[in-house]
């Protein structure tokens, strides 16, 4: 590299970090507090779920926030304490208490950074379009569906009000920035019917009905578990499972604020900021994380697009609990609701319904199957892995069809001719289609097998094809092979065992 070359590399890294922090200041800023706000009912939520103090929850959000925005490869995307991760550690809470929930987020943050160092971020290529569409559509309906007891007629402190209060916000949402994009329209929201619920006294959930809001600044403490090897026989399961669930989750939601921004991400790099975080988060008293879908649609659609707002929403979300506890208290939960369902409105895939009619139904089928898995197990990991599973199939269904074998003869001389993909999943049509020789109504005494227009792709390939050559010369017919490409060559010299030289079933000498 020359001078100039590296002196230009340089300039244009410190251009796109001065971009990505400082290229859009007022918006991140107010997108990060909005996401703040919306940030404590749901870490206070998992928090329970998971079995911990609620606190536990909120200083993970504050940590993984803030780290995040430094060691993320998504500028904008939100991360901090999820749901995803919560369900997982349920058992390890119950059985050995929270201490072992720090080390397990440790570990967590540790295989995180080496799923980094793998490149397992490539993994993420297998995920198609379809079970994208489905994680999408299911997620905002887990999203509705979270906001339901908050609207239970039934449940204290839901009353005729709180309807008013969410269609208000609604209306709020949707209409002001018909009027001013100046201010994200859910800040906007938040800020005026808090003061409505103040002035008049109205008799609706609040923030600190969801829990009790943590005093006091999170502090450095390490976990406090014995260092053997039973600790870690405990704890790795869990961190495993932890490492993979916030991975998947964050990796499927970077793609997602792509398609919203129209920019790319670094995904390797993500892997590893998650990592990062998690162990920072656990190390000052929290639990772990990964990327939020809900709060980055949040961020984005109120203007949130630099790694500021990521940074902000940490920021905003600290100084809240400690100097404002009190009055961030007082917000109305109707202003958080309508909030959370204009993200789910506004998450869901509405195209992906008239696309039902021109999609091919195999598409339809695996978006549909992804999103029934998700809201039937709440778990959007299972979810995800079910619909790669299915596109596999529908895959190698699809190119087991691309398969033909023609047969023409020529004199005392057969060729049957392949044309295609020959792997495990059409081995048994190669086999059907080279069948016997001599139940042909003109058998032939000596046999051409052309597969110059077929690949032969594993050791199952391989086998039908020692199958099919012994068969034939066991009913006294001379078989010859051509056309093998190198790469079939290769696998028929390492692997096949009908003949290893090429010289009984005649095959050519390759590179």
């Amino acid at each position: 590299m020359t001078p100039s070359t590296g002196a230009h590399a340089h300039a244009s890294r410190t251009a796109r970090w001065k971009s990505e922090w400082f290229g859009n200041v007022r918006a991140d800023v107010l997108a990060g507090i909005v996401v703040a706000l919306a940030l404590i009912p749901e870490a206070i939520g998992f928090s329970i779920i998971a079995g911990v103090d609620p606190r536990v929850g909120l200083y993970a959000s504050v940590a993984i926030a803030m780290v995040i925005a430094f060691t993320g490869g998504r500028p904008g995307m939100i991360s901090a304490a999820t749901a995803a991760v919560a369900v997982v550690v349920i058992p390890l809470v119950r059985d050995h208490g929270v201490e072992y929930l720090f080390a397990a987020t440790i570990l967590m943050g540790v295989f995180q950074g080496i799923a980094a160092l793998l490149k397992l971020n490539l993994l993420m290529q297998f995920v198609s379009r379809s079970v994208i569409t489905g994680f999408v559509n299911a997620l905002a309906i887990l999203i509705f569906m979270a906001q339901l007891p908050q609207l239970d007629p039934t449940s204290e402190g839901v009353n005729w009000l709180t309807y008013a209060m969410v269609a208000g916000g609604l209306a709020m949402i949707y209409l002001v920035p018909k009027l001013t994009t100046a201010i994200p329209s859910p800040l906007v929201a938040i800020v005026v019917l808090t003061c409505l619920s103040l002035w008049l006294g109205s008799p609706v959930n609040t923030v600190s009905d969801m829990g009790e809001l943590p005093q006091g600044l999170p502090y450095f403490m390490l976990p406090d578990v014995p260092l053997t090897w039973e600790t870690l026989a405990i704890i790795a399961p869990y961190s495993l499972t932890m490492a993979a669930v916030g991975l998947l989750e964050s990796l499927l939601t970077a793609q997602i604020v792509d398609d919203m921004t129209h920019t790319g991400s670094d995904k390797q790099r993500e892997c590893g900021g998650q990592g990062v975080a998690n162990i920072v988060a656990a190390l000052f008293g929290g639990m772990g994380g990964c990327a939020m879908i809900g709060q980055s649609v949040i961020n984005v659609t109120s203007g949130g697009r630099g790694r500021l707002s990521t940074f902000t929403a940490g920021l905003a979300l600290l100084i809240m609990l400690v100097l404002l506890g009190g009055i961030v208290g007082q917000v109305p939960m109707p202003a958080l609701v309508a909030i959370m369902i204009m993200v789910s409105i506004g998450t869901f895939s509405w195209n992906s319904i008239p696309n039902l009619r021109v999609h091919p139904w195999q598409s339809s089928m695996v978006m549909f199957v992804t999103v029934a898995v998700v809201v039937f197990t709440h778990n959007l990991a299972i979810g995800v892995l079910v619909g790669v599973l299915l596109s596999g199939i529908f895959f190698v269904q699809k190119v087991m069809h691309m398969f033909e074998v023609e047969r023409t003869k020529e004199g005392d001389t057969a060729t049957y001719t392949a044309h295609g993909e020959i792997f495990f999943g059409s081995v048994a049509r190669f086999e059907a289609a080279l069948g016997p020789e001599s139940l042909q109504p003109d058998p032939a005494d000596h046999v051409i097998i052309d597969v110059t227009r077929a690949h032969f792709w594993d050791i199952s390939a391989i086998g039908a094809l020692d199958k099919v050559v012994e068969r034939m010369r066991m009913h006294g017919r001379s078989v010859q092979v051509v056309g093998l490409n190198e790469a079939s060559a290769d696998l028929v010299d390492r692997h096949g065992a009908t003949d290893r030289t090429g010289v009984e079933i005649g095959l050519a000498p390759h590179p």
